[in-house]
């Protein structure tokens, strides 16, 4: 018993730590190009910090699994580093974007 009240306050915790996808609105993509300040690479979603001549973005990216999956690996997301990165932007939270690909260098990654 103790056990399955365990599993589900922690099931219950990851879920309402987990956003959905419906906060970014997939009618106004954003083209961003900028320089990589910061990165994560952990769950539930690796993230970038990048800077454009105009703002700075936070940038939510996909698990690391499938970051690394597809072949987009942690060394790539260095501070310095350029990138483009195509996506949307979230609904309430105008320096939040969520990245449907990034290019860096000569290497573009699907990330959904």
């Amino acid at each position: 018993m103790k056990r399955l009240l365990l599993l589900t306050a922690l099931t219950a915790t990851t879920a309402l730590a987990h956003h959905g996808w419906s906060e970014y609105d997939a009618q106004k993509p954003l083209n961003l190009t900028g320089t990589i300040e910061s990165s994560t690479y952990e769950q539930p979603h690796g993230t970038l910090r990048l800077k454009t001549a105009d703002a700075t973005w936070n940038v939510v990216l996909a698990p690391p699994s499938r970051m690394e999956s597809r072949g987009l690996e942690k060394s790539m997301l260095a501070p310095g580093q350029k990138a483009t990165v195509y996506g949307y932007p979230h609904r309430t939270k105008a320096d939040e974007m969520r990245a449907e690909r990034v290019t860096i260098g000569e290497k573009t990654t699907e990330l959904r």
